[in-house]
């Protein structure tokens, strides 16, 4: 997956600013930054719902600007807020997606139960999602962006709103898929110590442009603290506080989004 100088304005505001990236096979590529960084801005841009002012995204070898449903079919993705149907059971919420993705029949069947076999939730399946934790949920979510079987993910604050057991699991299952199908990964997170858990490369970004990229000892290197935790390098390469373009929007976002999990 490529990113070549993306930009992207609304009126006055430079909310992506010429940013470039390669995200290598099978990895788990973070995405990081404060509210209003343009990390989502960059998502949007690279999932195809919402038009670049320049630059490319390249994934699995198809131009975005050129073969825009062949990226559709190359890729899942996990929205922040709430995408199942809570008064059905978590078998109906995938057949939905299968028969949305043309998947057939008997190959739909076979992939059903096998995502909810690898995301723990077989036992389950035939319960109403309203009757599922938050940490549940969440895996019914990414079960439902992979099976159509992407060759990359995009999971955006995955673990939102769940407790520290919940994350967890969440990380183990999102690990074990991504070993099974050697997907991709792409996530945004604001909790350091899962980006430090899941992702092999970090790239921070600040006021639409890319700060740092790298491993996490590279960019204990690149601000000369062999000791730094991860909320120290975000502190360093993510500016002041002050300079946070996020709003209300965000934040009601967030809280919405955790009271549903929660």
């Amino acid at each position: 997956m490529e990113v070549r100088n993306l930009s992207k304005r609304f009126g006055d505001v430079q909310a992506v600013d010429d940013i470039s990236f390669e995200v290598f096979g099978g990895e788990c590529f973070g995405l990081l930054g404060p509210n209003g960084a343009g990390k989502s801005t960059t998502i949007k841009m690279m999932i195809a719902l919402l038009n670049s002012d320049e630059g490319e995204v390249v994934i699995a070898g198809h131009p975005l600007s050129r073969e825009p449903m062949r990226v559709r079919e190359s890729i899942g993705y996990v929205p922040q807020m709430l995408s199942v149907d809570g008064v059905l059971t978590g078998y109906e919420n995938l057949l939905i997606f299968g028969k949305l993705y043309g998947l057939r029949q008997a190959v739909r069947e076979e992939r059903i139960w096998e995502i909810l076999k690898l995301i723990g939730l077989e036992e389950v399946a035939q319960r109403q999602v309203k009757t599922y934790s938050g940490g549940m949920i969440r895996r019914l979510e990414i079960g439902q962006a992979i099976l159509h079987r992407p060759k990359v993910l995009f999971l955006d604050e995955p673990t939102v709103g769940l407790d520290p057991v919940a994350r967890k699991a969440v990380w183990e299952h999102l690990e074990t898929l991504r070993s099974h199908y050697r997907m991709t990964v792409l996530l945004t997170t604001h909790y350091m110590e899962e980006a430090e858990a899941l992702c092999a490369r970090i790239a921070i970004m600040n006021q639409g442009s890319i700060a740092a990229l790298g491993t996490v000892q590279q960019l204990r290197d690149a601000m000369g603290n062999p000791a730094a935790s991860m909320d120290d390098i975000f502190a360093y390469f993510a500016g002041d506080a002050e300079n946070e373009r996020g709003g209300i929007r965000d934040v009601t976002r967030s809280r919405r989004t955790a009271r549903r999990l929660g």
